[in-house]
């Protein structure tokens, strides 16, 4: 399926965190939410594990590939190579500023090559049977916002690509860590209302910053789409009003016990196949911010479930601190 429609809302990729496992726990409190893999580097696909690489469950549908490199080729190849396994987009990034990526020249460092990334975008388009699209910032270093947004825009557009994530900070690749380009480089919406009033016809979609629903709604007056990072990661129950509240869907409130019964089950599979509970626990220690009890609930998923032999019961205990009756308030 094609996620782009007004009003479209996303969990961000994210290095180290939205694995299988937490898009998994994501799916359990928003069906509609387009959920990213976190960036999977075309050359690791073409010579490494691609199951353990590209593998998920089929419930995390909408489910999004997210793809660094900068040759074509390569790009190609990876998207050739990812199709087996059904993602229902591909998409590029041209946004992230860590060390391991510049040293690859690939990700935000691409803001100063519009041309390449569109023959990147051209390459996968013409071997993907999936929407193929593009996650970048609004310039680099000393470029001028103005400019070097456009361009990439239009020059990725014009090769085909189907919708145009933006990040609505610079990244600076000189002086700045990759922590610190997540939030000193200040933010800049309005540049990116203006690409969309640029391109009325394309799927924008918004991300950097952005804390809340309220806020997602507000942005969601001017462009496509919203896509939360942090916010989502570190508060995961403001997921479970995504499908309401941004989606216009009449869906019933969440079921907390099946969450919890599920999580368990999917937990129980994934210590039976030689994994560790903490990989799956470890992302749901946000949940239930602002609920009684909330504070003994991170203890319990991230202490013991750390400890030898912990199996799934650490998430019963875990979900048995929590006043189920906050919640309502809390949503």
């Amino acid at each position: 399926m094609a996620p782009f429609h007004a009003h479209t809302f996303a969990v961000a990729p994210m290095i180290d965190w939205t694995d299988r496992h937490c898009r998994f726990f994501h799916r359990q409190l928003s069906l509609h939410a387009v959920l990213y893999t976190e960036m999977v580097v075309a050359d690791g696909i073409i010579h490494g594990d691609r199951d353990r690489l590209l593998g998920f469950d089929a419930a995390e549908h909408p489910v999004a590939l997210q793809l660094g490199g900068s040759e074509p080729a390569k790009l190609a190849e990876a998207v050739r190579l990812a199709a087996p396994f059904s993602y229902d987009e591909i998409n590029l990034n041209v946004g992230c500023p860590s060390d391991r990526v510049q040293s690859g020249a690939f990700g935000a460092c691409l803001m100063r090559e519009p041309g390449l990334v569109a023959d990147c975008v051209a390459a996968m388009k013409a071997v993907s049977d999936v929407p193929v699209t593009v996650k970048c910032r609004i310039g680099v270093d000393e470029q001028d916002p103005e400019i070097a947004l456009s361009d990439l825009a239009r020059a990725v557009i014009d090769a085909g690509a189907d919708a145009l994530w933006v990040h609505a900070r610079k990244a600076w690749l000189e002086g700045l860590s990759p922590k610190e380009n997540r939030d000193i480089p200040p933010l800049d919406y309005d540049r990116v209302y203006r690409l969309k009033q640029d391109f009325p016809n394309v799927f924008i979609g918004i991300n950097g910053g952005i804390a809340d629903l309220n806020q997602a709604l507000e942005h969601l007056n001017h462009v496509d789409g919203v896509m939360l990072g942090r916010a989502a990661y570190h508060n995961a129950s403001l997921l479970a009003e995504v499908d309401r509240r941004i989606f216009g869907i009449d869906a019933p409130e969440t079921d907390w016990n099946a969450v919890r019964d599920t999580m368990m089950d999917y937990a129980a599979a994934h210590l039976a196949s030689g994994g560790r509970l903490g990989h799956v626990t470890r992302h749901m220690v946000g949940l239930f911010q602002g609920v009684r009890g909330a504070r003994r609930f991170r203890q319990i998923l991230s202490t013991d479930a750390a400890r030898p032999g912990a199996g799934p019961e650490v998430i019963a205990q875990a979900f048995a601190e929590i006043d189920l009756s906050d919640l309502t308030a809390a949503a």
